[in-house]
Formats: structure tokens, C-alpha cells, sequence
């Protein structure tokens, strides 16, 4: 195989990969009734004028199934870590109590359950359309080698070879959806 035709493929798996690592830190922001700090990601707070990660000026840790406890490195953080959490999308009221702040994680209901399976369903498909979208543009760029002098039998190979890359990842996102899914749904 030419070293045009493996760019291309090369290229179409790794941009594959970035939306399966996409998906699966979108899926772990999404809170399933299960302590997770990975909720908390996108909190940024103002550290000494410094927009940080709350990871950076915490520690965060879970206790048990049901909650999470903030530790800031400095009691003064206290006050902006909640007010940082409750202007997120978080949704948890949290509680404080001069020392640390906890998060109690509400049981989630079937209703809502059924609402985050749908958000999750959603966001595998848009991962999904990327891993097409990638597949796409590489069938396209190894057609147009052919014009450069490619084989069509290797251009051929190369385009099966993309297909197999693609059912791989597909298969994969469908793999890291059901599991998110049971993680939902399991009470």
C-alpha cells in the first residue's frame, strides 16, 4: 500500500478516535444516580484571579455511592467553589459547612432516567455522524488519487479497509452507549 492511501486512513482513524474520546467524556459528564466527580469537570472557579478547573484547587472524592465531597486546599475557596456549582448545570444544591462542601446525589427518576438515556442517545449519534464524516472524506480523498496514479485495485483495498475502520468505531460508540445506558437505567 502507497504511503498516500495509509495518510489518508491513518488520518480517518485518528479523527475516528477523537470522536470516540469525545463521546466518552461527554457520556461521563452525564450524571447516571452515581457519585461521579467527572460531573463536576467544567466547573471553573476563580483562583487568585485565575479562572482554574475545581480539580486544581480541590479535592474531590466519593465518599459512597450517593455523594461527594469538595475539600478545597484553602477554606477561603469555600464561598466561590458553591457559588461556582450552583450557577453550573450541575443541578445539586450543595451543602457547606465550613470545612467542605458535600453534594448529595438525588435517586434519579424514572422520567428523568428516560430523559438522560435520550441526551445520551443523542450524543452517539452525533459521534456517529463524525466516524461517517471521516470515513467520507477519506473514500474522497482516495478516489481522487487514483487521478494521481493509485491503483484502483489498491485505492479498492484501501476503500474496504476504511469500511472495516469505520464498523469498528461505530460497534465501539454503540458498545460505550448501551453501557451508559445500563449505568442509567440501573436503579
Amino acid at each position: 500500500m502507497n504511503e498516500e492511501v495509509k495518510q489518508y486512513l491513518s488520518a480517518a482513524e485518528e479523527d475516528m478516535e477523537m470522536a470516540a474520546m469525545n463521546l466518552e467524556e461527554k457520556l461521563s459528564r452525564i450524571r447516571a444516580g452515581r457519585a461521579n466527580v467527572h460531573i463536576l469537570d467544567g466547573i471553573r472557579v476563580d483562583s487568585y484571579g485565575a479562572m482554574m478547573p475545581l480539580s486544581n484547587v480541590a479535592n474531590l472524592s466519593t465518599p459512597d455511592a450517593r455523594s461527594i465531597v469538595i475539600k478545597p486546599w484553602d477554606r477561603s475557596m469555600l464561598k466561590v467553589i458553591e457559588k461556582a456549582i450552583i450557577d453550573s448545570p450541575v443541578g445539586i444544591m450543595p451543602e457547606n459547612n465550613g470545612e467542605q462542601i458535600r453534594l448529595g446525589i438525588p435517586v434519579l427518576t424514572e422520567e428523568r432516567r428516560k430523559e438522560l438515556s435520550k441526551q445520551c442517545s443523542t450524543l452517539a449519534e452525533q459521534a456517529k455522524v463524525s466516524v461517517r464524516n471521516a470515513r467520507r472524506d477519506a473514500i474522497e480523498k482516495l478516489k481522487k488519487s487514483v487521478k494521481n496514479g493509485v491503483p484502483e485495485d489498491v485505492e479498492k483495498d484501501a476503500e474496504e479497509q476504511c469500511q472495516k475502520i469505520h464498523d469498528k468505531y461505530i460497534k465501539k460508540l454503540e458498545a460505550m452507549l448501551d453501557e451508559k445506558n445500563k449505568e442509567i437505567m440501573t436503579v
